[in-house]
């Protein structure tokens, strides 16, 4: 079956590149024959921890987002590498790189593309059980990070009141919530 919808690309080019990600530009051709270029963010996939420690404390970060010129709350996130396949082992990276907290468990929660209309971005969100300090943080050389914990139930209410505005956080504990894990 032939999707009417489709656009054709004829061409592709980074017109941008920057640690995290580039600005990829499509040459396109629409359904009606129309000739254009679509400009999108072009990154690798991502994962998201929502970390849970044997007490059923949230392991959170604070982190400043430069973008919004604030402190945020979040859970821990980040792209994988190249090699990543194994989208569990890069989310247990990442808890532990962003947090120095390390995992028993690692279930899959979703996986979603939080931005799909000018990003390729795919987020796998996973919850991460039995979650307790074992290691040092090793942030990259642009991340301001402070590891918190926090209760979930302040956490989903902090989400339900908007004070966490971070889309990811947001997506992974109402998600979290609505499949009654």
């Amino acid at each position: 079956m032939t999707d009417d919808l489709a656009w054709e690309t004829t061409d592709t080019r980074i017109d941008y590149s920057c640690p995290g990600f580039d600005i990829r530009m499509d040459d396109v051709r629409l359904p009606d024959g129309t000739e254009t270029d679509f400009h999108y963010v072009d990154e690798p996939a991502a994962v998201v921890v929502l970390p849970f420690t044997p007490d059923g404390d949230i392991v959170a970060i604070d982190e400043w987002r430069q973008a919004v010129g604030r402190t945020n709350r979040g859970l821990p996130a980040g792209g994988t590498e190249e090699d990543d396949s194994d989208y569990a082992a890069a989310a247990h990276r990442e808890l532990t790189e962003e947090t120095g907290y390390e995992a028993d468990t690692m279930d899959p929660l979703v996986t979603v593309e939080p931005a799909n209309g000018i990003a390729n971005s795919v987020h796998h969100y996973f919850v991460a059980r039995g979650c307790e300090p074992g290691a040092d943080q090793h942030l990259d050389f642009n991340e301001s990070i402070r590891p918190t914990t926090v209760a979930y139930d302040d956490l989903r209410q902090s989400v339900l009141a908007g004070d966490v505005r971070d889309a990811r956080t947001v997506l992974g504990v109402l998600y979290y919530e609505l499949a009654g894990e």
